[in-house]
């Protein structure tokens, strides 16, 4: 993400440059987590923000049901499509809601779907059902309202109110004018397939304090991928393709973020895409040798050596 080759590695992340129809909530479904959530404080002061009843609120879940049908997207593994949501909702809305407070909803696997990456290869997407992507819509709407305002200034990717790859692109400039000329791209080795749930499950406790909420997350982290008609858990990762994995990725990774803050770096990072800007190539290979040791050892990600480099723009 330096300015001409630089400007080149932004626009290789997974959420630029794809014209596949299948990409369900990303980079062009940005808008779907530019709202805080619709839950009004005065009418529900009662309840704790993150609790199941805001995101159940039904001024939160026609925001949310608005988005997904906007959103269009692909069907999940019923086969329902976006089109036929809100006749679906009309009679069975009531019994799903008491199912979601009772603790008995239980999503329904994803949909592995595969598409072509810009530079080769191609990306391996779970697509939810749409009923389930509204549940994750109206999750991720609340959660924004809590996590957003504590992100860094540095994190670009699915942020509310802030146009992502453009201003991570001047700030990547300023950082280049300053004098900062030597650029650390990181690269995360399948980053949403290896998200540890145990980690991002804590992470998300100490925020979220109602139980209910954290049994449906980690639900849906586990609610297996359908491959070939056949179901596969999956005890790791938060598969792309639904508006909750994007804001999870941001709540992993803000770890990340605040350790480069504290140790004074210069950054940009998009979703899983980071790169820090130093003055010289030597200080550069060391920022390479301790950030990977940290992501590595505390995040327990993986770090990708062959595509991460030292290099200038």
């Amino acid at each position: 993400m330096k300015v001409s080759q630089s400007t080149q590695r932004l626009q290789k992340t997974k959420y630029l440059g794809s014209s596949a129809q299948d990409r369900v909530e990303l980079e062009d479904k940005q808008r779907v987590h530019r709202e805080f959530s619709a839950t009004p404080k005065e009418k529900i002061s009662g309840f704790e923000y993150g609790s199941l009843e805001r995101i159940l609120y039904k001024d939160n879940m026609n925001l949310a049901l608005k988005r997904v049908i906007s959103n269009k997207g692909s069907h999940g593994v019923d086969g329902m499509t976006v089109y036929e949501l809100k006749q679906f909702l009309k009679t069975n809305w009531v019994s799903i809601r008491e199912s979601i407070l009772n603790g008995e909803y239980r999503p329904m696997p994803v949909r592995r779907v595969e598409i072509p990456k810009p530079n080769g290869g191609t990306r391996l997407l779970g697509i939810p059902t749409v009923l389930d992507r509204l549940i994750q819509q109206a999750i991720a709407q609340e959660l924004n309202s809590i996590y957003d305002r504590r992100f860094s200034e540095s994190s670009f990717g699915f942020r509310p109110q802030r146009e992502s790859a453009k201003d991570a692109i001047k700030k990547a400039e300023q950082y280049i004018n300053d004098g900062y000329r030597w650029v650390v791209d990181m690269d995360l080795e399948k980053f949403f397939d290896k998200v540890n749930h145990d980690i991002l499950m804590y992470k998300l406790s100490r925020s979220i304090k109602d139980k209910r909420v954290l049994s449906l997350i980690r639900k849906y982290l586990q609610s297996g991928i359908m491959i070939n008609g056949v179901v596969v858990r999956n005890e790791e990762g938060t598969p792309q393709g639904g508006p909750l994995s994007p804001l999870l990725s941001n709540i992993m990774l803000d770890e990340l973020d605040k350790e480069l803050e504290m140790r004074g770096h210069k950054f940009c990072r998009y979703a899983d895409d980071c790169n820090i800007y130093v003055k010289s190539e030597r200080a550069g290979k060391r920022v390479m040798e301790n950030i990977t040791a940290f992501i590595e050892g505390k995040l327990k990600l993986k770090v990708n050596r062959q595509k991460s480099a030292v290099d200038r723009p």
